[in-house]
């Protein structure tokens, strides 16, 4: 007989969603949809795979996936009896993937087949030689769907603490080496009911998956507040004006959380008027600030509020919102989200008065366990259980929170963190180049772009593009330098 706890953790989540929507719709891809108890059958059958491999509580199971049903299924089996789920950027090259899977220690790495190549590359550089599962996608024959097909969908799920971690996602690192979060079911729980509070989401909505679940933002508010409350995902892996329009019609999407480059691709386009839009009821913005002046505009195309927020990687990531039907202020981040508090402070970390600038700090369920197996970095961020994220900002007399700029070295681009340090190692490591200083520059439609301003050695050869065809072989595509400019020289 299987152990009831409540809901404590990930799996306990799922499991009661299913006891209540079993047969709602949960995904729907590529035209195919699943229900509640499909997924949570396929899930236990992978999870039990897991088990037969020794995959026990603790061990990490990688992700290299994008959205598809296959994330969802591994991400829950992996949770569900303990292990942690590492969600990898799909963008990573061969040479990130080695840090990152010996970083997390990664006993199982679970990807499509067109993206193995990288893994192949790398596997005798990984003293674990973690357990390569693959696949082709739904309804074609591959070793994962395989292993769903075979395995028990039966699961005697352990209880689990709610401080347990339950997933690690890489971040950008102030050093250069990407620095993995370690996010527990009661961080991730205090976020799946976001949605819900916040914006009245029921089991009759449907939320587009377009911005990737391995980014928290992503898995948070897309997947995880859905699945909370009985909704649906209709996943997509690649986005394009008009694949997002057709789906809103055809699948009947009622809400869509993305980064603004999406909901300006939105208000730009003028195909709008030959879609059916009208079960779309409300869209929330994040990742990197959305130009003010373009949210009206995005209003008067679809009528529907679009709300922003803000967060990062270590808090869940949600730390403050617009509320559906209460006050927005244009330009702010909105206010505090329930169960978490936040301080704008000074250098002596002395919270600071009303519109005074300061760094934004915040403290809550959301806030992390810690940065994997460093220590020495996680004391630099959480202070006395506060986390110091590094963005400056005011707070009005409302409480509504407004970013005025950043206290630390980084681009913000399309909802990517980007630190320059770990783009002019790379840079340094081409023969040519002397010394680089990595920038950002604004740009409309993602916010940031990586700018790199670079000294030759006037001895050596290279130009521009050998330059960014070294970078490509290290770097994922988004912090590729978006300009290269060469300079005689850098200040110190």
């Amino acid at each position: 007989m299987k152990k009831r706890f409540g809901i404590m953790d990930l799996g306990s989540m799922l499991e009661a969603s299913r006891e209540r929507f079993g047969s709602n719709i949960t995904m729907i891809y590529e035209g195919k949809a699943y229900s509640y108890e499909d997924l949570d059958r396929v899930v236990n059958a992978l999870a039990n795979h897991f088990l037969a491999s020794r995959i026990v509580k603790g061990d990490k199971v990688a992700l290299l996936l994008p959205n598809c049903p296959e994330f969802v299924i591994a991400y829950f089996a992996a949770v569900k009896i303990g292990a942690v789920a590492v969600t990898l950027n799909v963008m990573s090259t061969s040479h990130e993937l080695l840090h990152l899977l010996n970083d997390c220690e990664a006993k199982c790495l679970i990807t499509e087949d067109i993206l193995a190549g990288k893994y192949e590359a790398i596997r005798d550089q990984l003293p674990l030689n973690p357990e390569l599962i693959t696949t082709k996608g739904p309804e074609r024959a591959c070793l994962f769907w395989d292993l769903v097909k075979r395995g028990n969908p039966s699961l005697d799920r352990a209880e689990m603490n709610p401080d347990d971690p339950a997933v690690i996602i890489y971040t950008a690192g102030l050093t250069g080496e990407p620095l993995g979060a370690v996010l527990t079911h009661k961080n991730l729980l205090s976020q799946s009911t976001l949605v819900r509070d916040l914006y009245q989401s029921t089991e009759r909505d449907r939320s587009l998956a377009v911005i990737p679940l391995f980014h928290s933002f992503g898995a948070a508010v897309n997947m995880l507040a859905a699945l909370r409350v009985g909704a649906g995902i209709v996943l997509m892996d690649r986005f394009s004006v008009e694949a997002i329009l057709k789906s809103i019609e055809q699948d009947k999407v009622t809400y869509i959380a993305a980064v603004p480059r999406l909901f300006l691709a939105l208000a730009m386009s003028p195909d709008v008027g030959h879609y059916d839009t009208r079960s779309l009821s409300f869209c929330i913005t994040g990742g990197s600030a959305m130009p003010p002046e373009y949210i009206p505009m995005f209003e008067q195309k679809f009528p529907v509020i679009l709300r922003e927020g803000y967060g990062l990687t270590e808090a869940s990531p949600v730390c403050a919102c617009h509320r559906r039907g209460e006050a927005h202020k244009p330009g702010s981040i909105g206010v505090a989200i329930p169960g978490a508090e936040i301080k704008i402070v000074d250098e002596d970390g002395r919270e600071v008065s009303r519109n005074s600038e300061g760094e934004l700090i915040v403290r809550g369920d959301n806030v992390m366990k810690g940065y994997y197996r460093d220590e020495a970095a996680t004391a630099q961020v959480i202070k006395n259980g506060w986390l110091h994220t590094g963005d400056l900002a005011k707070m009005d007399e409302d409480g509504f929170i407004f970013l005025t700029g950043r206290k630390k070295r980084m681009i913000i681009t399309s909802g990517y963190n980007v630190y320059p340090r770990e783009v002019e190692r790379v840079l340094e490591m081409h023969p040519a180049v002397t010394k680089a200083r990595v920038v950002a520059k604004q740009d409309l439609m993602r916010g940031e772009v990586v700018k790199a301003l670079v000294v030759k050695d006037p001895d050596a050869g290279g130009d521009e593009k050998s330059i960014m065809r070294h970078c490509r072989s290290y770097l994922s595509s988004y912090k590729l330098p978006r300009e290269l400019e060469f300079v005689e020289e850098l200040a110190d």
